[in-house]
């Protein structure tokens, strides 16, 4: 398949500006026809989000952006394409009108694709030159982070240009699901408008509101199926059975009167045996209890993540995470025993996110680590979410940190924690990172911390009690011999 490197767009509207951000952050020139006089900016303005979504989703990892041309007519948009992406409003004939004209100036070999979210192929291609080119590339939004697009050729189109199509949004970093009939609203469209035909009756009815159906999917089945879609979540559901299993227990509750949509498929032996057959070749041979971890780790990345934005369920799990500690460190110090060594106070497992390229614990995932072993040491003197509710905080001033061994996927870890020194701003610690397995030392990381009012951004005194219990723990490790790596600076020893 030739190089695509020039991209012509018809329609620069929400999805056509998603389609111009995509390309041009993946490198790709973009020639944009819009009769709308305000579409410069328009774009510019999704161009300007998509630049921020990709620069914390690819910080690494982004080629020099294409070029942008808003051009004046359908001619200059397709003349010198590789690749056509029409956006226009969802009219067949507006369609079927603008890509019969927009075909003749364009090259024998540009393959163009419709945007459309239902619209048949085989309407649009019918008055095109060149029809057996025309695809359906139908898109989610944001189109330049969503991976997903519907590929549907119509009766014209050749498989050649399916596949061309195909090519060409995975070189743009896209998920191409290849559909092997044509039908009104592909696939995607039609499940989600029949999730929203209930959701529509549900409040019609006075059942329920808005905002409690879009909870009922954001904190449930919304989650799972950002990884796991329906039929693989079923198949779990069944148990060791799997698929016939789930469909003998739950099937007959098609029919019940639970929801609208009440005309289903009969569940013959054969149609069975179908579904039976299929979820047993996509699963690949993965056993149940397999998937269910793989659904915990999916699930566990997806909260964690969410977590961070503190949103949706992120912030239910941001809550009990604050409650577990509180109720973890409740009363920890004493729970501690002997003060006089090293605290022992957070323990982990190596993620497979936490590995670089080389195989190895990232650089960021030992601050990563060392910082929730310094949270552990808070939570146990007091700093809990009520004394940050009230608007202090130690932050970190420094760090310097030694990598000793190398730390792999899946190994158990933990890190100890020795109090170098206490005043009444400052804190000074000392953190040693293992292997539990063996106990091997991995790594040293020695910080210093002031203690700051979070609201005047300025260093305050702690709060007598919790300066006392760190005292406490400095005055008992006062004998300790001062680790040897404390202290040091990042130099070149004399040759």
């Amino acid at each position: 398949m030739p190089d695509i490197r020039r991209v012509g767009l018809i329609g620069g509207g929400v999805i056509g500006s998603g389609w111009a951000a995509r390309c041009l952050l993946s490198g790709l020139d973009v020639d944009l026809y819009d009769p709308d006089p305000e579409i410069a900016r328009k774009t510019e303005e999704v161009l300007a989000n998509a630049r921020r979504a990709w620069g914390r989703l690819f910080p690494d990892a982004r080629p020099p952006e294409g070029r942008l041309r808003i051009v004046g007519s359908l001619r200059e948009a397709v003349a010198e394409a590789d690749f056509v992406q029409e956006s226009l409003p969802e009219r067949i004939e507006l369609k079927r009108r603008v890509l019969a004209a927009a075909s003749r100036p364009a090259r024998p070999d540009t393959i163009f694709a419709s945007s459309t979210s239902g619209l048949l192929p085989s309407d649009i291609q019918a008055e095109m030159a060149g029809p057996q080119r025309l695809v359906v590339g139908h898109p989610f939004n944001p189109v330049y982070l969503m991976p997903l697009v519907e590929v549907c050729g119509g009766a014209l189109t050749s498989e050649d240009a399916r596949q061309r199509a195909a090519a060409f949004y995975r070189s743009i970093g896209m998920r191409p699901l290849m559909l092997h009939k044509e039908i009104d609203g592909f696939i995607a469209d039609r499940l989600m408008e029949a999730l929203w035909r209930e959701a529509l009756w549900l409040v019609h009815d006075g059942v329920a509101t808005t905002a409690e159906i879009d909870d009922a999917i954001r904190y449930g089945p919304g989650i799972r199926w950002s990884f796991m879609g329906t039929f693989l979540i079923y198949r779990i559901a069944g148990g060791e059975a799997g698929m016939r299993h789930f469909m003998a227990q739950f099937g007959p509750a098609l029919k019940w009167p639970w929801t609208r949509l009440t005309d289903v498929p009969e569940l013959t032996e054969a149609f069975l045996d179908r579904l039976a057959a299929q979820s047993d070749a996509q699963a690949a041979g993965t056993s149940i209890r397999d998937l269910e971890r793989l659904r915990d780790d999916c699930l566990v990345s997806v909260l964690s993540a969410l977590r961070a934005r503190g949103y949706a369920a992120g912030e239910v799990v941001k809550r009990q995470e604050e409650t577990l500690w509180d109720k973890a460190q409740a009363g920890a110090i004493a729970a501690i025993g002997d003060l006089s060594q090293p605290l022992r106070l957070h323990r982990a497992r190596v993620e497979a996110d936490w590995i670089d390229y080389n195989g190895h614990m990232t650089e960021s995932r030992y601050l990563y680590v060392f910082g929730n072993a310094a949270d552990a040491l808070f939570r146990c003197v007091g700093i809990d979410t009520a004394y940050h509710a009230a608007g202090f905080s130690y932050y970190t001033v420094e760090t310097h940190i030694m990598n000793l061994a190398e730390v792999s996927v899946d190994e158990p870890i933990h890190v100890t924690i020795q109090v170098l020194g206490v005043d009444p701003k400052r804190l000074h610690i000392f953190h040693r990172l293992y292997r539990s397995s063996d106990d091997r030392l991995l790594a040293t990381a020695e910080q210093m911390l002031i203690h700051v009012d979070t609201r005047l951004g300025r260093a305050v005194p702690a709060d007598p009690a919790v300066r006392g219990r760190l005292e406490a723990i400095a005055e008992a490790q006062k004998d300790l011999p001062k680790p040897p790596e404390a202290g040091r600076a990042i130099g070149m020893g004399r040759g």
